[in-house]
């Protein structure tokens, strides 16, 4: 070999050798706990920390034990146990992840709800009992900023620090736990639904405040992925100003959804030619066009009705013609329309006027840290009311014969928006942060 072509293949293993180090890693099969440890699996022990290696470990703080029983199998001999919620993050690329854990306790039952990211809803009240093991598979999705062509997401302040827009993928744990391992693998093969929208369907990162979006991925079994844009404040038009609309188009795959959602801060545009049978409908049918240059499949959802009662005890409609127009598109357009503007006026009705206050974020003061005076919100909505919502949008897709159904954890029509949930035996076990800001828009 000469010089030339010594130098050359120097050069090719350079490169070759270089991306291979920097590349990040997408699988990873995690061991918890000090005692033996499974081949083919990583160790964690409860001082394993995220911010020691920046790859994988123990975040923000939290709190558990090593837990060390008897069993065969190295996999379930040990764990990590705790009582309080805590976090375990992994630095991953974007894209989707299938994740498995395996729970349970030797010598007590256990009781676990598992949130990804910024508090999205995963895994809730999984159940084991004393001497028994349970596995359970679930899909995250991970985003970026970065869109294709150099271009990036414009954040609004407040989401620099959302866990949804940082470099790691985070589960947090909440009630009690006794975890075993964790397998996280890059899942492409899944059919990902998008959701554009704003408050009513953001992923909110802090107590007391949730939208729907953060709830349906409790509703569907892998195969499937729910990607969530939305942000609070947004409008059809800022949506696109932002690069949100370009960054999902940049990822979105034939047969992948794009769930439409806007009305609430629209209506408060008052340009010549703003308005419902304007720039509403001219952005919605422009919404439609591009998703379907890409192969996606879009889906119009009407705005969910704001907590607004009339002189009889009644809800009445804040949205002026907002949701008419979504329908008229929804028709013209020759698509699925999931209108939860009619669902939530029957749920909101069905609850009362005054029950209805356990849907939104109505708390009296000091229920949260440095909450000096009551919270009264009409229409941003808590926990409860947000998991309500996310059924109504699961009827939606049920009763439209959506492709997603199958994939459904119950994929036959199991929910009444006129006979909602009892809220006082509904469960959620808070997570730790909590914020007192109002989210952006009304």
């Amino acid at each position: 070999m000469n010089y030339k072509s010594l130098f050359l293949l120097k050069i090719f293993l350079f490169v070759l050798f270089s991306n291979v180090s920097f590349a990040q890693q997408t699988h990873y099969k995690f061991d918890f706990g000090s005692g033996r440890i499974a081949k083919g699996f990583l160790n964690v022990s409860s001082n394993t920390r995220f911010e020691n290696n920046g790859k994988y470990g123990f975040d923000f703080n939290s709190k558990v034990k090593d837990v060390k029983q008897k069993g065969k199998s190295p996999l379930l001999t040990d764990g990590v146990i705790s009582n309080q919620p805590f976090y375990f993050s992994v630095a991953v690329p974007e894209g989707n992840y299938q994740v498995t854990l395996t729970f349970g306790d030797a010598k007590a039952a256990t009781l676990t709800t598992v949130k990804a990211e910024s508090r999205r809803l995963m895994l809730e009240n999984v159940e084991t009992k004393a001497g028994k093991f349970l596995t359970k598979t679930f899909i995250v999705n991970i985003k970026n900023r970065n869109i294709a062509g150099g271009q990036v997401v414009v954040l609004k302040p407040r989401e620099l620090t959302k866990l949804d827009w940082d470099d790691k993928l985070t589960l947090e744990f909440d009630g009690h736990t006794v975890l075993r391992t964790m397998e996280i693998s890059k899942a492409d093969n899944q059919i990902t639904v998008f959701l554009a929208g704003n408050s009513t369907v953001v992923n909110q990162d802090d107590e007391p405040w949730a939208s729907w979006g953060q709830m349906i991925p409790r509703f569907f079994k892998p195969g499937v992925a729910i990607a969530n844009h939305a942000e609070s404040g947004l409008t059809l038009a800022s949506f696109i100003g932002s690069g949100r609309l370009s960054k999902v188009l940049s990822v979105m795959k034939p047969g992948d959804y794009l769930f439409i959602e806007f009305g609430h801060n629209d209506q408060k545009e008052k340009g010549a030619n703003d308005g419902a049978y304007r720039s509403y409908t001219e952005r919605l049918k422009m919404f439609i066009s591009e998703t379907r240059k890409k192969g996606g499949i879009p889906i119009i959802v009407t705005s969910t009705s704001r907590r607004s009662f009339d002189s009889v005890g009644k809800i009445q409609n804040t949205l002026g013609d907002f949701p008419e127009a979504a329908r008229k598109v929804a028709q013209s357009e020759n698509v699925a329309l999931i209108d939860l503007n009619k669902m939530t006026t029957q749920l909101f009705n069905a609850l009362g006027e005054e029950p209805s206050k356990k849907a939104f974020v109505h708390y009296p003061a000091n229920r949260y840290p440095g909450q000096n005076t009551p919270l009264a919100d009409n229409t941003h909505f808590n926990p409860y009311g947000a998991y309500e919502i996310a059924k109504c949008v699961v009827l939606g897709i049920q009763q439209q014969k959506l492709g997603l159904n199958k994939y459904l954890i119950n994929n036959r029509p199991s929910f009444d928006p006129s006979q909602p949930d009892d809220p006082a035996s509904w469960i959620w076990p808070e997570s730790p942060k909590s914020s007192l800001v109002k989210p952006d828009g009304n």
